[in-house]
């Protein structure tokens, strides 16, 4: 018997309604331009950021190369200024190296906040004045 994608709530770090991170790149785990998650999203695609290029140097140095396409996925490659949804370790591991790339608050899940701190996240909001 196969198991349902079951979407966890589509709520941001306010715990409002989650705004879209990308549709060019089509992006987070359901491929929904949104980062929602479930119990099967084992990495926590949770995060929305703005890619740059030290980022994607940095993944690419620690094995996931967001860069290269890999066309048999759909997966365009990723280019500075791209929005992503991020696992939300690798973002932390970045910002523990000062890799971390920009946050979209209202575009990033709540679940991320089970592996990194709001008030972290907040010092690198890219929507917030």
């Amino acid at each position: 018997m196969a198991m349902a994608l079951e979407m966890h709530e589509s709520v941001n770090v306010f715990g409002d309604p989650l705004i879209p991170c990308s549709t060019d790149p089509l992006t987070g785990f359901f491929r929904d331009g949104c980062c929602n998650t479930n119990d099967q999203d084992l990495g926590s695609h949770t995060v929305c950021v703005e890619v740059t290029k030290d980022f994607l140097t940095f993944s690419r140095e620690r094995g996931n190369d967001l860069s290269t396409p890999v066309e048999e996925f759909g997966f365009p490659g990723l280019n500075p200024g791209d929005r992503w949804c991020l696992c939300a370790a690798r973002w932390l591991e970045a910002e523990k190296a000062d890799m971390a790339p920009r946050v979209y608050l209202q575009r990033t899940h709540m679940k991320a906040l089970e592996i990194v701190p709001l008030e972290i996240l907040r010092r690198y909001a890219a929507d917030l004045n």
